[in-house]
């Protein structure tokens, strides 16, 4: 994928001009590197608490008024819409979502920096050199991480990685049901990211996010699997998107290239400056 191939070129040049050795050269940080995916991506869609169903079932704690705020988008996409989720816009996921993993992933580690590359959104990064908060950074949909690494092995390896991420731009959802984030932006996403002591192939990522839609922070324990044959497939959101929003409204494309509405008695959109047929 040419996108993907830039992002790589680029990080892999970020690390040589900083004179970086890669993580297999230095001994101290653990064996991540590889391609890693989500299990259940794809099985009955990719709720945020994989040990729950999507949508209510998850039983999120939201505050009241996030509740309502969820109920609605669920009640915009029985009739057709996306509700709160934006994913048809091809609008980033970003934190918390993004490590949802709905597509594989790379970990690439360094030692004064963590990338996680996904196949088609922005590549994101958690700076372990030790730097504490800037106060000029512009906000974004991943928002700003700060990584440090933990508890070493016997043989000298650390084995865990405790990760906070800020500053945020939104809308975010936890999940493609339109599970919110308050629109304040205010989130704090702490992780703590490890091997399963058994497999080496297991990746946990324990996520817990503090925000003001939740009445009290929300933990979930994500697991990843790594790919032993790895294959990255081309995809672009664009591309691959039959979803059309037009100004706050969406509509589909149909296969023989025609707008469609999505809901039932939808209008279409306003016409003004186009040629009307006469009658």
């Amino acid at each position: 994928m040419p996108e993907r191939n830039a992002i790589g070129a680029l990080v892999l040049a970020a690390a040589l001009a900083c004179g970086a050795a890669p993580a297999w050269a230095d001994a101290t940080y653990p064996d991540w590197e590889g391609q890693w995916r989500n299990p259940t991506a794809g099985r009955g869609g990719n709720p945020w608490d994989t040990t729950k169903p999507m949508g209510l079932r998850q039983e999120a704690p939201l505050t009241p008024e996030y509740q309502a705020i969820f109920e609605a988008s669920l009640r915009d996409q029985a009739k057709g819409g996306q509700g709160n989720s934006l994913g048809a816009s091809c609008v980033p996921p970003g934190m918390p979502k993004v490590m949802n993993f709905s597509d594989p992933m790379e970990i690439v580690i360094r030692p004064q920096i963590m990338y996680f590359v996904p196949l088609h959104y922005p590549t994101r990064r958690i700076h372990t050199d030790g730097r504490d908060w800037p106060t000029d950074e512009p906000p974004s949909f991943d928002g700003y991480s700060i990584g440090r690494w933990m508890e070493q092995d016997r043989d000298g390896r650390y084995r865990v990685l405790e990760v906070e991420t800020r500053n945020f731009l939104g809308p975010r959802v936890f999940e493609s049901t339109g599970l919110p984030l308050h629109q304040d932006n205010q989130t704090i996403v702490k992780e703590r990211i490890y091997l399963d002591p058994g497999d080496n192939n297991a990746l946990h990522d324990e996520i817990t996010t503090i925000d003001h839609a939740l009445t009290r922070p929300w933990t979930v324990d994500r697991i990843y699997l790594r790919e032993q044959n790895p294959r990255w497939p081309e995809k672009s959101c664009h591309e691959a998107n039959s979803h059309i929003v037009i100004g706050a409204d969406q509509y589909f494309l149909s296969a023989d290239g025609k707008l469609m509405p999505v809901k039932a008695g939808q209008s279409p959109p306003d016409l003004t400056y186009f040629k009307q047929p006469q009658r």
